[in-house]
């Protein structure tokens, strides 16, 4: 009997070591398949050699155009606005009035001040009469004359608020009220502009900043009217980034065209060709691999690929300049570049 237990505990056995030799055996030829596999696995792809030479690229933005001097009338009283002395498009001369507002409003001093300027002018030219008489002594016309001298300043003061005049020659852009508004303090009211001569604001990044240098020529023209493209140069280059959109203000100026159609508040196009300064390393933009932070290609040597980080520079979406990362005569993968990892086998097809 025991020896009948001992039998069935060996078959058992045997059993269990031969199921276990099978598992492993075929992990083991899995394993080696999957190697073989590895080993065999190659990613088509075309090369390209890496080069030196110039990129001229052009940098197109877009921006809000105003007159190269323009001025902007705003009120600085609550009052009701009671006349329109010029419209959209006609010229002015410094002084005329703009905008009139109420001068009996609650808010003005317009006719109190009017008064006191009226009666010490009376004042001052009696106390002159009087003095070419021998009636008053020079302390007593000094006296009026100190008083009428501040008079007309409250006068000059109180009038500048209620009538609204153009502080240069220009043309009237724009006019943003009507009679009877009431004008807010602050509140934009018209704007006199310089139309001769024109300015556009547009914003780059921080990578943009670096190319783009104060005299450096631009191309400006309208979506509306692309045949007209007037040439200008950037005038001002902001020293620091916008703290909140990490942009930075660039201006340039150009001349208007003789029937002056670029207008002051229409958005326009800039183009600015910025040329790398003298030949840099370049490779075809689909070779550069990016996740956002970090610029990488693949450079084939072997029959394999080896990724390699770089530092990119201009590029004009076909051909982009790299500063960092690579040397002249490199072999980097283009078309099937994305399908690389590192290491990994490659074979070489024509585009």
């Amino acid at each position: 009997m025991k020896t009948m237990h001992v039998s069935r505990r060996m078959i058992a056995g045997g059993v269990l070591i031969l199921g276990l030799g099978a598992v492993l055996g075929c992990g083991a030829r899995q394993r080696d398949a999957a190697s073989a596999a590895q080993a065999h696995y190659t990613v088509p792809v075309a090369v390209a050699v890496v080069e030196r030479k110039d990129l001229s690229v052009t940098k197109t933005y877009s921006g809000a155009l105003e007159g190269e001097e323009q001025a902007d009338i705003v009120a600085r009283l609550a009052e009701r606005v009671t006349g329109i002395g010029a419209h959209i498009g006609e010229s002015v001369m410094p002084g005329e009035v703009i905008v009139a507002l109420d001068k009996s409003g609650a808010s003005s001093q317009y006719y109190q001040a009017e008064a006191g300027f009226t009666n010490a002018q009376k004042t001052l030219e009696r106390m002159k009469s009087l003095y070419s008489d021998g009636a008053i002594s020079l302390q007593t016309l000094d006296g009026a004359q100190t008083a009428y001298d501040v008079a007309k300043t409250n006068f000059d003061a109180a009038k500048s608020v209620v009538d609204l005049t153009a502080p240069i020659a220009g043309v009237v852009t724009a006019v943003n009220v009507s009679v009877g508004d009431l004008a807010a303090p602050g509140e934009l009211l018209a704007t006199v502009a310089r139309t001769d001569r024109m300015k556009i604001t547009f914003d780059i990044d921080e990578v943009d900043a670096a190319t783009i240098q104060v005299g450096q020529k631009v191309l400006v023209y309208s979506d509306s009217k692309p045949d007209v493209k007037v040439a200008g140069e950037v005038i001002s280059l902001s020293k620091s980034a916008d703290s909140q959109s990490r942009s930075f203000e660039v201006k340039a100026r150009f001349p208007n065209t003789p029937d002056k159609w670029f207008r002051p508040g229409i958005f326009c196009r800039v183009d600015v060709p910025v040329l790398s300064s003298g030949e840099t390393l370049v490779v075809p933009s689909v070779a550069v691999q990016s996740d956002g932070v970090t610029d990488r290609v693949f450079v084939i040597r072997g029959g394999h690929a080896f990724e390699r980080t770089v530092h990119v520079g201009l590029s004009d979406g076909q051909t982009t300049a790299i500063v960092d990362g690579l040397a002249v005569g490199d072999t980097i993968a283009t078309v099937g570049a994305s399908n690389l990892k590192d290491s990994v086998s490659v074979n070489l097809v024509t585009n």
